[in-house]
This record gives structure tokens, sequence and C-alpha cells, in this order.
């Protein structure tokens, strides 16, 4: 049974052209903006802004965005933008829960969005805390279990992981969200290739959702994903491989 992160694993194998890597190189400036502005300019002293660098090195973004970037929310120069994070909790096709993370501009413009793509595809907006109990955050690494097995990740749990998962053909390294950093770098200097790693909000358990249900809650998943205020969509669904494979396409 599979969730979000082989959701995002076989998107990211079928796309051969990023169509809106434009749009996503604006989201991944703002998180750096946002964490610079909150945490200071200074990677080595401000975890969240590092793993925001991060990020954007991995989508390949150049290194003057990424300073323009940081410069940008620690107010030299330039004004930093009002930005502000917010989250949504809601519910979609087959009861399943979901954390909705924005970076805006303008909460009653983002939140107009948000509720209109949950109904428009099947789901509600619920009330805060509705639904963020069911979350632990935390850090996840993801990386494809068909070129290693378990025991080539053992770095990791020296590095401080909490825990492996195995979640069909993906291996999930789970750590704290301040060991992130440190389990990522044992495991690229053991020669593990990375698909993807990032502190994110893990369910506690997942709810089995139905084929006739899957196809229209991953094209909600998609519609928020592609949204310009949403950074990051989280959710607890239970889908088998093959169901999201065909759903995929």
């Amino acid at each position: 049974m599979s969730g979000h992160s082989k959701w995002h694993s076989i998107k990211h194998k079928k796309a051969v052209v990023d169509a809106r890597r434009g749009q996503h190189f604006t989201k991944l400036a703002r998180a750096i903006t946002v964490a610079a502005r909150e945490g200071g300019g200074d990677p080595d002293g401000n975890p969240a802004l590092a793993l925001a660098i991060q990020k954007a090195r991995d989508a390949s973004m150049p290194k003057d965005n990424i300073e323009r970037a940081v410069a940008k929310g620690t107010g030299e120069g330039v004004d930093a933008d009002s930005i502000e994070t917010v989250v949504y909790e809601g519910y979609g096709p087959g009861g399943v829960a979901l954390l909705i993370e924005a970076l805006t501009d303008n909460r009653n413009r983002t939140g107009a969005d948000v509720r209109h793509l949950l109904s428009k595809h099947g789901g509600n907006l619920g009330e805060p805390g509705s639904v963020s109990y069911l979350f632990d955050k935390q850090g996840v690494i993801v990386i494809d279990a068909s070129r290693y097995d378990e025991d080539d990740l053992m770095p990791a749990i020296d590095a401080g992981a909490l825990d492996i998962a195995l979640d069909d053909d993906v291996f999930e390294v789970i750590t704290e969200p301040g060991e992130l950093g440190a389990v990522r770098s044992a495991l690229s200097s053991g020669g593990i290739d990375i698909e993807s790693a990032d502190v994110t909000q893990r369910p506690k358990s997942r709810v089995p959702v139905a084929e006739s249900d899957a196809a229209r809650l991953m094209k909600l998943i998609d519609a928020l994903e592609e949204s310009d205020d949403v950074s990051a969509v989280h959710a607890n669904f239970d889908v088998d491989a093959e169901v999201l494979e065909r759903i995929a396409g």
C-alpha cells in the first residue's frame, strides 16, 4: 500500500519536462525568503533556511536566484515581502485528511482558492485542529528501494535516523526535523542517491482509499500543489501502488 511519498515518486519519474519550472522556482524562492526573514540569513545557524536552500539546489535553481531570495528575506537592499505561513485543514475524497501549507501575501485570496479547489474536487475545508492531530512533523528522506537494500541505509541510523520504512518500492528514512540535514549528509557520503528530503507532516496512520475515490483524490492533491500560494500538501491516504501507476498514466 502506498502514500504521498510514493505518489510523488511516480509523478517525478513520469515528468520528462517540468512545464511549471518557473512556478516551482517561485515557490522555492518564497520559502527561502520566509526562512531567512524568520531565522536569519546564515544557513549554518538556521536549519529551516538550510533545508530551503538545499531543496532549491536539488531543483537546479541558479545560485543568483537563491542569493536574491535570502537577501530579500533579510531586508538587504530590498524590503521583505509581507509573506505569512498559513495552514489549512480539510478532507478529500474517501475521507482522507489533508494538511495544506501555504505561503501567501493575501490570506483571503489563498483561503478562497483552497476552499474552491477542495469543493471542486470532492473535498471540504475543516476547522483548525480538525486533522492536524493525525500527523507528526518529521524529516522524511525518500530513496529508490529497487537500487538499495536496508543494509545500505545503515549510515542513516548511525547519524540519528529514527526509522527506515519500506513503502512499496521506496524507502522512507524517518528523522527528527532537526536531524534531517545530518542524516541526508551521511547517506550522500555513503553513495546513496536521494529522491527527496524534506520536513513533512507524516501521517500517524493511513486511510484505505478505493480506486473510485483515488483518482479524484490525486487530482485534488495535484490541483492544490499547482496553486501559486500552496507550498505543501500532506495527506494520510493508503492506495495500492498499481492503482497510483494507472492514475499517473
